[in-house]
């Protein structure tokens, strides 16, 4: 039986690619802060679905909470086959507003804690001959918008060497970067996102669709929708003054 622990499982495109990877017959480990919301999760799945699914409460900026969640991916007890590292937030992009302790929170959540349990998976998954190893990113790591956007670009350069060294050994890496996403993500920022154009704007449902697609055929990166794929390629090539004055602090 297959089984996926997501992290940032309750809301957006951890949701999503619960519930997606549930109708796919996946059993389910979901990490959220939230205990509550939470079990209201897992209990909607396993109904809609008929899967297991398990609850694993976790701040992931608590390192006993980290520990437990890692000692899970470990497990040899109903294993892991497919980690998505979902969990992640933003800050505002002035470096000299911000704390330390907002910084190195924020770089753990997307690169320590991440790469954390990516080792941990990937020793599993290679000892058990496979498994799927997912990075949600963004399209802003391809912009010079702050220490969101850098921390963002880790998790591209990093899938893109990780699946190109373990994917012939059965595991492949895989990097989701999404332009805007209709999810709590600015609101929980206190962005105001009312001149994004509508066009701009994607779901979550086609964004994890998309996804797991890219994901079963063991790519590195993807970058939901051809519009998405034409701002991250002009992002790329632009001068950086002219890709820094778009509003890329997407997911």
């Amino acid at each position: 039986m297959t089984r996926a622990l997501i992290t940032g499982a309750t809301a957006g495109i951890g949701l999503e690619f619960a519930r997606q990877l549930a109708a796919r017959g996946h059993d389910l480990v979901l990490v959220a802060r939230t205990a509550e919301r939470l079990e209201e999760v897992a209990t909607r799945l396993a109904d809609e679905y008929g899967v297991a699914v398990e609850t694993l409460p976790a701040d992931l900026h608590d390192p006993t909470d980290v520990d437990r969640v890692d000692a899970r991916i470990a497990s040899a007890t109903d294993p892991v086959t497919v980690l998505i590292n979902n969990a992640g937030y933003g800050i505002g992009g002035d470096l000299a507003a911000t704390t330390a302790q907002d910084e190195q929170h924020h770089l753990a959540i997307h690169v320590a804690v991440p790469l954390r349990f990516t080792q941990t998976a990937l020793k599993r998954m290679l000892a058990a001959g496979g498994g799927r190893i997912v990075i949600v990113s963004s399209v802003a790591a391809f912009t010079p918008r702050g220490t969101y956007g850098a921390a963002k670009a880790w998790g591209v350069s990093f899938a893109r060497w990780a699946n190109l060294t373990y994917r012939n050994r059965g595991v492949s890496v895989t990097a989701v970067a999404p332009g805007f996403v209709r999810t709590e993500f600015h609101d929980r920022m206190g962005v105001d996102v009312s001149g994004i154009p509508r066009a701009l704007w994607l779901d979550a449902p086609t964004v994890v669709r998309q996804s797991l697609r890219a994901i079963d055929r063991g790519r590195s990166v993807v970058i939901p929708t051809v519009r998405w794929r034409i701002i991250a390629t002009l992002a790329r090539v632009l001068p950086d003054s002219l890709s820094a004055a778009g509003q890329f602090r997407s997911r």
